[in-house]
């Protein structure tokens, strides 16, 4: 078995997940201090690694998915940290279904495929902290969560004090883009939350997926401004769309926004219907587009 890669950056080290934490994997944070052991979130490359987060005093999550939670069961008795509008999502199965908020038998068939790729398991004795919240690990390495939501309701930033590293969690830098496809996802959030992101002290970002850790400001930068111009390319490509002629929502899901023609992830006809209604609900309300009944079209189109 060949060694999980890792890097050292003060009191943080990263471990990388195959193909540097791409979804199904993420890469994992562990932060000592001299009083305690923290890791943030627990992707699939935790797994490999079972020793560390046994040895760990408590998990703070940036936010709750699937794949975020796959080695908690690595960590039972444990304190689960998790930002208060998160916090029923990892306490049952049904606070996580309307936390995705797809049809039953989606989520029936998703349950099943969690709970064997991804370890799945809740977790009732999580508990809940606030923007701001912080943990002192000891020997003055302290962890502050920044609420910074759109991807998820309670998706927070933490930052590790007073090295300035910040997990980014997934606002994960990559050429996908912001995933704003869930029940408690939001666009406009996604929107401000990317406005904020620079102004944090910062001096280096650790992303779950793809990226890993980038050091230099100039590229992040350069990293976050390609990663925020995917939503307004999405909406572009639906206005494209809506060129076409008056169209349903269902036939617009079909053509996809997201994803390729090839994708059938059980979750994407939901996460494409999610992103292009926000989108259609931003259009409404700038009266680019009308809404005919079920059909949407360009203003000052024919219907």
């Amino acid at each position: 078995m060949h060694a999980t890669p890792f890097a050292d950056f003060g009191p943080v080290r990263v471990y990388f997940g195959e193909k540097t934490g791409k979804y199904p994997d993420g890469n994992q944070v562990v932060v000592r201090g001299s009083d305690a052991m923290a890791v943030f979130d627990t992707p699939q490359v935790a797994n490999r690694i079972a020793d560390v987060l046994a040895a760990a005093d408590l998990a703070i999550l940036g936010h709750v998915h699937e794949d975020h939670m796959a080695g908690l069961h690595l960590m039972p008795g444990k304190p689960v940290h998790v930002h208060q509008a998160d916090l029923k999502a990892a306490r049952s199965f049904e606070g996580l279904s309307r936390h995705y908020g797809y049809p039953q038998p989606v989520l029936q068939a998703l349950r099943k495929k969690i709970e064997a790729e991804f370890h799945y398991a809740p977790r009732p004795d999580a508990v809940g902290y606030a923007d701001g919240a912080v943990w002192d690990l000891g020997g003055g390495v302290r962890v502050r969560a920044l609420h910074m939501p759109g991807h998820t309701a309670g998706h927070s930033v933490l930052l590790v004090e007073p090295q300035g590293l910040a997990f980014i969690g997934d606002i994960d830098l990559s050429s996908f883009g912001p995933y704003y496809g869930d029940a408690t996802s939001s666009l406009s959030e996604f929107r401000h939350t990317l406005a904020r992101l620079p102004q944090l002290p910062a001096t280096g970002w650790i992303t779950s997926h793809h990226k890993g850790v980038v050091q230099d400001r100039a590229q992040f930068m350069d990293l976050l401004a390609a990663f925020a111009a995917r939503i307004d390319e999405r909406e572009a490509r639906l206005l494209q769309m809506l060129a076409a002629g008056p169209q349903t929502l269902a036939q617009l899901v079909q053509q996809r926004l997201l994803y390729p023609p090839h994708a059938d992830d059980l979750w994407v006809d939901c996460a494409e219907a999610r992103t292009i209604g926000m989108h259609l609900d931003e259009l409404l309300a700038d009266g680019r587009v009308r809404r005919d009944g079920e059909r949407y079209r360009l203003a000052g189109g024919s219907a």
